[in-house]
């Protein structure tokens, strides 16, 4: 699959993706897409890596403390 560098605009320069690959990130015009160091190059993601690191504390941390949010669930 390859990607072509769409006309200047301003300092910048778009990235025409093909619809399959909007298909697969599932993503339509005008999403934010972000972008992170891989190993490889870069991934590229609908989802804020970030926001997904922090849910991951918040799930390990519900699970430490399971037994007291059923006590103060009842």
């Amino acid at each position: 699959m390859s990607w072509r560098l769409a006309v200047r605009r301003g300092h910048s320069v778009g990235v025409i993706l093909p619809k399959e690959l909007l298909a697969r990130l599932k993503v339509e015009k005008g999403d934010t897409l972000y972008v992170t160091d891989a190993p490889a190059g870069v991934t590229l993601t609908p989802y804020e890596p970030d926001f997904a690191q922090q849910l991951e504390v918040g799930r390990e941390f519900m699970r430490e403390y399971r037994d007291t949010f059923r006590t103060l669930a009842k």
